[in-house]
This record gives structure tokens, C-alpha cells and sequence, in this order.
């Protein structure tokens, strides 16, 4: 099944392996190990300065610390030899959130019952389970795992009962109240698109709004400003300095800063890991993105820290991370002084197309409201949270998942002649973004989470000459509808077909009959040109 557990959980054990191995050592170092599993941070730790009595593997939620919170603890107790899976509880600081566990005994209680004299550290957690490690089992250490991944899961989700969630409606008031006249359905795809993966471009009309959807919805959601970068891309923009600064080679140990903020943007975000930040890049593609960008695009995918410097440069770290609480947001227009995104961008992102309707134009000329600069900082700031959990959770689940594999499946077949196939990347962020859609309440069908999928991951990957993308086209246009023999009538504009009964997917089968338009005009098309 595409998005299975399975292949995390078996990365994990051999992570778990080679920890064990590790703690025969006197290597501290965790540098080469994965920090992340299922939405959760992973923290190791051999020890700082001397190799500790007890080392451990830490698997904690947002919002749970090793100093303060409760999470899933593997911790290796190196004079019994044993593994101990244990419900984790913070020493330093009492958590606020109590295991939901039943019958449980804490390790100090374990050891002395088993004769095993006292523990060295953390007696006060609770045991799950325990493990020779001379003789553990590969699929008993991932079965114990995902249980106690559930129970963890249950108790987080009980903890928060009554306290505020994200309501993307909520913002969606507040934006009309502030004049911006928007459809509450894009402002629901845009805010699912950002918890499904927090890189978002934002494509079409020069005018729409797509730079105030973007900066008013940061604004709503952040408490300070100082959580928000805008950042106007600029046209000579031929490497990183402008958003991470360089260090200063006449003055060593001095690093300059951009003075578009974006260097102290990322220190904040990773120190405040339950507060969103957001950083906007208007008119992304005024200078080629992969020139400029780069660092965050492998930054985003691999989690590795991306290197500032080497040596000291006073508040300035030799490295930052992107992280899961930064969202990245691009606006772009498309003219002869922009350029084209490659594939390796647009497959990291979803790219989700402003358009202005008849009847919108209309209701924007009569209303006795025009767009204002509205203050709307800080207004949904009690959802902040809430909003960052979401996008830090491992997937949710969506009741059209069967559905949504099949349909992938068929238009991973049709996609693959133009070479515009997508991979696991896509496919999975697809089953995210349908399961976050169903999570924010809206109970969307499987065709209308399809279609909105079809936008904003596989349709901007188009491009190409007349005769490779024209089959495709229509291979996908048949898709789009109830009666393929009435598509060529359609694309050639001698016939209209609305209405769900005719059109299953009626925004991807609007979009590709434009570029099916501009291929036989110029005998070239993509998705950002038509």
C-alpha cells in the first residue's frame, strides 16, 4: 500500500540496531542517525562529555520535551543488558499530561521485583515492554512499537479535548470581514495544502490576492510579527546570500546576515517548535529558484541542517534547520521577465492556481468593503498550536484512501508516457493532504479531493511539445469525464459539459482544455503558461 507504515518502521528497527551496537561504544555522537518517525521528533543520546549510564531513544510529539512531557523511551540498561520500551516521563519537570495507561509498573518497581537491583536513571517511567537484547525480535520490536505509537496518539488526542483547534472557516471570516473576497473552498485547500507539506506556491492572476491570502493568513495565525518574513524575490538573486547571508572574509568570525531576516526567522523557529513561522517569497520566480533555494529544498526533504559557516560567528550558529514549524510560501506571476520551475521544485510543493470568475468580479465591484490593510495579527493566534501539531502529526487518515490508491494508480499509468509520472513523494503527500481535508471536518468526496489533487501535485508538472503532451492530454481528459467520446468536442470548444453527472474532476478538465488550447496555438504548453 502506497504510504505504508511498514517501510518506517522497519528503517527504525535498524536505526534501533545499530544504537544498540553504538552503546558498546564511546562514539556520543547522533549526527548519522534519523530524527524523525511518523510525524515525531526522534532524540539519542550516548551521553554529554562521558558515556551515559543509561542511554536512551526518545520519541516525542510537539509540544513534549525531555525536560517537560511524556513520550515513547527506549532505554538500554547496559549492566542487565537489557531493552527497556518505556512510557516516558520527564524528570526535570512533572509533565502536564498523564499516560493513559492501565496496570503498568514503573522501572524502579520492575527492577526490584525481577531482582535486578535498582536502575541507574528513570526509574519513575513506566515499563511497556522488555527485551534481551541478545535476542530481539524484528517483528515483535515493530508490532510493540506501533501499539505503543497508538496509545501515545490517544492519550495526546484526550489531553486536548476543549482546548482550541485550527478552523481554517474561522480565518475565512475574518479574511471577508477585513474586504478580501475569497472562496472558502481555496482557502481550505490552501490551509490543508500547508499542513500536508509546508511548502505552497501560489500561481495565477497577477492581481488575485495570492500575496495577501499568503501574508493575512500568517498575520491571523502568528502572535508577532517577528513570526512572519516577507521577502520580495529580487531579479539578480544568483545564489543563497540573500535569504542566509555569508560569512564575512575580511573580518573572521563574523557572519553578515540578510537583511531580509530570513537567518533569525529560522533560529526562532526552531527554538519556538510550537509556534508556526511562515516565510513568503514574493514573486518567487523572478530569478531561478534552484539558484537561490536550493538549501531549503534539500533542507525541507532530508531534515539535515543546512551549514552556515564553519567556525564561531557569534549569535550565529554554524548551522539551522528547517524546521517542521516553518512554512514556506511562493507567490508567483508568470510573464517574459519571469523564469519556468523545474520538476525537482514543483514536486516538493503544491502549487495551487488563483483564477478570477465572472460572479467574483462582480460581488469585488459591488462591495461597499474594499480590501483594506485590516489588522489581523495575532486574531488566531489560540489555533497557532494547534495548526503546528497538525502539521507535525504522522498522516491522518481519510475514508477515501481505497479510493484515491485506485485512481492514483490510473493516472500513474497515464502520466507515464509524457514522463510527468509521479513518485512516492507525491503519492504520499496526495494521501495526506485528502486525509488533512478530512480532518480540518469538510467531508469532500473522493472525486473532489482528486481533482484539487490533480492541480496542485500532478497537472503543474506538464510541459512539453505538441507531440509528446497531446496523447497525455487527452488520456487525462478522458479521465476528467463521464463520456470520453464527447472530450474532443469539449477540447476543441464546440461543446460545454458541466455538471457532476458529465464531469468528474471539472476544475483539472477546465485547466487542461487551457493548455490543450495553448499546445495547438504554439505547439508547446505547460501548466503555469496557460
Amino acid at each position: 500500500m502506497i504510504g505504508s507504515l511498514t517501510h518506517y518502521f522497519m528503517e527504525f528497527f535498524e536505526q534501533l540496531t545499530r544504537f544498540l551496537v553504538q552503546c558498546q561504544t564511546e562514539n556520543l555522537k547522533t549526527s548519522h542517525f534519523a530524527d524523525k518517525l511518523e510525524g515525531l521528533k526522534v532524540k539519542i543520546s550516548f551521553g554529554k562529555g562521558n558515556p551515559a549510564r543509561v542511554p536512551w531513544i526518545a520519541l516525542l510529539a510537539p509540544g513534549q520535551y525531555i525536560s517537560n512531557g511524556i513520550y515513547p523511551f527506549y532505554l538500554f540498561y547496559k549492566n542487565q543488558q537489557l531493552l527497556v520500551l518505556a512510557f516516558g516521563v520527564s524528570e526535570t519537570l512533572s509533565p502536564e499530561i498523564p499516560w493513559q495507561q492501565s496496570g503498568a509498573e514503573t522501572i524502579s518497581s520492575y527492577f526490584k521485583r525481577n531482582g535486578l537491583g535498582k536502575p541507574a536513571r528513570y526509574g519513575g517511567s513506566f515499563v511497556f515492554r522488555v527485551y534481551e537484547v541478545a535476542d530481539l525480535d524484528k517483528q515483535q520490536i515493530e508490532e510493540d512499537l506501533q501499539e505503543m505509537l497508538g496509545i501515545y496518539r490517544v492519550t495526546l488526542a484526550d489531553s486536548t479535548a476543549g482546548v482550541p483547534q485550527f478552523d481554517y472557516r474561522a480565518f475565512h471570516q475574518a479574511a471577508l470581514k477585513c474586504g478580501m473576497q475569497i472562496d472558502p473552498d481555496l482557502v481550505l485547500r490552501f490551509a490543508a495544502a500547508l499542513i500536508a507539506k509546508p511548502f505552497v506556491i501560489l500561481t495565477g492572476l497577477s492581481g488575485a490576492g495570492k500575496t495577501r491570502l499568503a501574508h493575512a493568513f500568517a498575520q491571523w495565525l502568528c502572535e508577532t510579527e517577528e513570526q512572519v518574513c516577507l521577502v520580495p524575490v529580487g531579479a539578480d538573486w544568483t545564489n543563497r546570500e540573500p535569504l542566509l547571508g555569508f560569512p564575512n572574509a575580511l573580518e573572521p568570525g563574523q557572519y553578515v546576515k540578510p537583511e531580509s531576516g530570513v537567518v533569525d526567522l529560522l533560529m526562532s523557529a526552531e527554538i519556538n517548535a510550537d509556534k508556526p513561522y511562515f516565510l513568503i517569497l514574493d514573486e518567487m520566480n523572478l530569478s531561478h529558484v534552484e539558484r537561490y533555494f536550493a538549501d531549503f529544498l534539500s533542507g525541507m526533504e532530508s531534515g539535515e541542517p543546512i551549514r552556515l559557516h564553519n567556525g564561531a560567528a557569534g549569535a550565529v550558529p554554524p548551522r539551522v534547520r528547517i524546521s517542521p514549524n516553518l512554512f514556506m510560501i511562493g507567490t508567483v506571476n508568470i510573464d517574459e521577465t519571469t523564469y519556468m520551475f523545474s520538476p525537482k521544485v514543483l514536486d516538493r510543493a503544491s502549487v495551487i492556481e488563483f483564477s478570477i470568475s465572472k460572479e467574483e468580479m462582480q460581488a469585488f465591484l459591488q462591495s461597499e468593503r474594499q480590501t483594506d490593510a485590516c489588522n489581523l495579527v495575532g486574531n488566531g493566534v489560540e489555533a497557532a498550536e494547534a495548526f503546528v501539531a497538525m502539521a507535525c502529526n504522522s498522516m491522518p487518515d481519510s475514508p477515501a484512501r481505497s479510493q484515491l490508491t485506485d485512481e492514483m494508480l490510473a493516472l500513474f499509468e497515464i502520466l507515464k508516457p509524457a514522463g510527468a509520472e509521479f513518485g512516492y513523494r507525491s503519492a504520499a503527500e496526495i494521501l495526506r493532504f485528502a486525509g488533512v481535508i478530512n480532518q480540518l471536518g469538510a467531508k469532500w468526496p473522493m472525486r473532489k479531493v482528486m481533482d484539487a489533487a490533480l492541480m496542485q501535485k500532478l497537472l503543474p508538472k506538464i510541459y512539453g511539445s505538441r507531440r509528446k503532451l497531446e496523447p497525455v492530454l487527452k488520456a487525462l481528459g478522458k479521465r476528467c469525464v463521464a463520456d470520453p467520446e464527447l472530450l474532443d468536442d469539449y477540447l476543441a470548444g464546440k461543446k460545454d459539459l458541466s455538471g457532476p453527472e458529465a464531469v468528474h474532476y471539472p476544475a483539472a478538465l477546465a485547466k487542461i482544455r487551457r493548455i490543450y488550447r495553448n499546445l495547438i496555438d504554439h505547439g508547446f504548453a505547460s501548466f503555469a503558461e496557460a
